[in-house]
């Protein structure tokens, strides 16, 4: 680069408090720049603008860090700038400039500003105009303290109204339809209730008509000084104002403050009893109050953990209920595997589809930004409400382009429900077929640490009920998992990403069988085919009939089922007598057909297309034939006729 030639970096910045000043826009900065970048005889490498930023210390300017970047890169080594105040308005951002300056043989040319950074008299010039621009912020931050301590002492709370409080005026007061429910939260969490425990009830009942209360929510309240009457202005800053009695209470400050204690208590509860594995889970058989939890450590080192309930003087082994959890285990651990951590967030994303909603979203938060915008410059805002409003707005902004870029993501993905489920598949054929090597392969309860059992238990358990049976032994009589697992869980299955287990007899021995939502008849071909890369799998199919509540197999012997699921839509029929179902099964003696049977359980498969052709008539003729001789079968067993035969009778599901 000639050193001689000034190559000019043309920054433009316009603030929001400059908007409403004549001579300040871009354009008009940047024509008379220009203009002076001509009468100079500068050559032009690029113009730099930065809108609606603030030269304020601690604010990030893209475009300003780009010319800098610029500058060390030797594209250009001129800065030029219509007044000292476009760059910076700190003293401390000064001095870095011009060390900036120093370090890059660079100048810098203001328009309106006699402003000479390579000698002394210069830079202290510079100096000077620069504290005047801090101070006058500084000012204007003092003025703008005493306006809005002024008016939230009136009631004037600068933030959007919390639950249980409305705007009248611009004042906070209580809300007539919600201001209930708040007390009431506090009560219940004082009675002992965990945040949990009450937005899962909330959830229930559809408080106020939301079914998406969170433990999160519940716990906002909770520390909310607001409804004790105060406000903390700053409270995640490190200068924070504390006002009392601003707004009306909803609760007593006695109440409040024993909520925190509460809350304080159960913080050190949790950090002490964090290897529980059922804090907070079981219920006294007796009573239904929530166990405690209690520890030994014996002499060998061994930890031994009880449960119990001080009013009814039970005490209850942990490891007791941990073998009697046994049973429910397994099915939590293949959502959280199988779905939850892996496919959940893609599947949900593209089952919701919610970027038409999101761009909605969007473009109402750009609208509410120009109205604050304008609200500012009509003097309506402080600078200081402005900038609190905008940084909210532009925090929204951010999350819903974000999740908007994620869904372009996601929509690109290939995963369909019969992906999922023939992996599911796979799994389940590899537990039947190999089940020393898959629990090898598997990341069973037994190798959990205390930690991830106790989470794994946390996220998806509500409670867990207990009964007495024989010599006053306890077992678990019910888990209620909790609602928001079910409730995403049950949708993903109705959309057909998932299966369900359920219990069924087969002959005379009791089972449990995967079940799937309805699939076409060429879907079901595609499956079939695909999991025949791994397993000769077979296929057949049997009638539900809703009358007597059972499935009827034509052709069933002694097999190990891996899938049932509707063939026919029974959602789109007027009237359900009987539907027919596919049954997708594999042999006892079948072994995979992979060269290398490792691989069956690191593999997902690859689907493979494949033709269905139609039945000639002759076969459907006899298919039909067969199925009326089923019929008649049934009615037999059903009607209990001595004269058929046990091997006959294990038709009969």
């Amino acid at each position: 680069m000639n050193e001689e030639k000034k190559i000019a970096g043309l920054y433009i910045r316009v603030s929001t408090e400059d908007q409403a000043r004549e001579g300040f826009s871009l354009p008009e900065q940047e024509k008379r720049l220009r203009a002076m970048c001509e009468y100079k005889n500068y050559e032009i490498y690029k113009v730099y603008k930065d809108a609606g930023i603030s030269a304020k210390t601690g604010n990030k300017r893209p475009t300003f860090e780009e010319l800098l970047q610029d500058v060390k890169d030797k594209k250009c080594n001129t800065i030029v700038v219509l007044k000292l105040d476009r760059l910076t308005r700190s003293v401390f951002d000064w001095e870095k400039i011009i060390r900036f300056l120093e370090e890059n043989v660079a100048y810098l040319d203001c328009a309106n500003d006699d402003i000479n950074t390579t000698n002394a008299n210069g830079k202290m010039v510079s100096r000077i105009l620069t504290s005047v621009s801090q101070n006058e912020i500084e000012r204007t931050s003092e003025r703008t303290k005493i306006g809005l301590a002024g008016a939230i002492k009136e009631g004037h709370i600068p933030h959007k109204a919390p639950f249980g409080y409305k705007r009248v005026d611009k004042i906070l007061v209580p809300d007539e339809g919600s201001k209930d429910e708040i007390i009431r939260i506090f009560n219940l969490y004082h009675e002992g209730n965990s945040y949990q425990t009450i937005s899962n009830l909330y959830n229930k009942e559809k408080v106020l008509g939301k079914t998406n209360w969170k433990d999160s929510t519940i716990l906002k309240i909770i520390e909310n000084e607001v409804y004790k009457g105060d406000f903390v202005h700053g409270k995640r800053t490190n200068n924070s104002t504390y006002y009392e009695n601003v707004v009306e209470p909803l609760i007593s400050k006695e109440l409040w403050e024993e909520c925190q204690v509460q809350k304080k208590r159960n913080s050190r509860n949790y950090k002490r009893d964090k290897d529980y594995l059922f804090l907070q889970k079981l219920k006294c058989p007796k009573c239904q109050r929530i166990l405690g939890g209690n520890a030994t450590r014996k002499k060998n080192g061994n930890v031994y953990y009880y449960y119990q309930c001080h009013d009814c003087k039970i005490t209850i082994r942990e490891k007791d209920i941990e073998k009697e959890f046994d049973n429910f285990i397994e099915d939590i651990q293949e959502y959280d595997a199988v779905v939850n951590q892996t496919l959940l967030p893609m599947i949900q994303t593209k089952l919701e589809n919610p970027k038409e909603k999101l761009i909605k979203e969007l473009k109402e938060q750009q609208q509410k930004q120009e109205r604050i915008r304008k609200a500012y410059i009509n003097g309506s805002f402080t600078i200081k409400e402005y900038d609190e409003e905008k940084e909210i707005v532009d925090k929204t902004i951010s999350s819903i382009e974000n999740k908007i870029r994620n869904c372009e993501v996601c929509n690109e993905l290939k995963f369909t429900p019969e992906d999922i489920l023939i992996k599911r598949d796979i799994d389940y054929i590899n537990k039947i077929v190999y089940p020393k090597e898959y629990e090898e392969n598997i990341y069973m309860w037994e190798d959990y640490t205390r930690k991830e059992k106790a989470d794994l238990i946390m996220r998806y358990v509500d409670t867990v009920e207990l009964e007495y049976y024989a010599d006053n032994k306890v077992r678990i009589g019910e888990v209620n998992f909790r609602e928001s697992i079910c409730i995403p869980c049950n949708d993903l299955y109705d959309a057909g990403y998932l299966d369900k287990k359920d219990y069924a007899i087969l002959g005379s021995v009791g089972t449990k069988l995967r079940f799937s939502e309805y699939l076409p008849i060429e879907k079901v071909s595609e499956i079939v085919f695909t999991l025949r890369q791994f397993y000769n799998v077979g296929y057949f199919e049997a009638t539900y009939y809703y009358d007597d509540k059972v499935m009827f197999f034509n052709d069933y012997q002694n097999r190990d089922i891996v899938r049932i699921f509707p063939i026919e839509d029974y959602k789109k029929m007027d009237k359900i007598d009987r539907i027919q179902l596919g049954v997708i099964y594999i042999g006892n003696n079948e072994k995979c057909l992979l060269d290398d049977k490792e691989e069956v359980f690191t593999t997902i498969p690859e689907r493979t297309n494949c033709r269905v052709y139609e039945l000639d008539e002759e076969t459907k003729m006899k298919k039909l034939e067969s199925i009326e001789k089923a019929k008649q079968l049934r009615e037999k067993i059903l009607n209990r006729d001595d004269k058929v035969s046990q091997e006959q009778r294990k038709l009969l599901v």
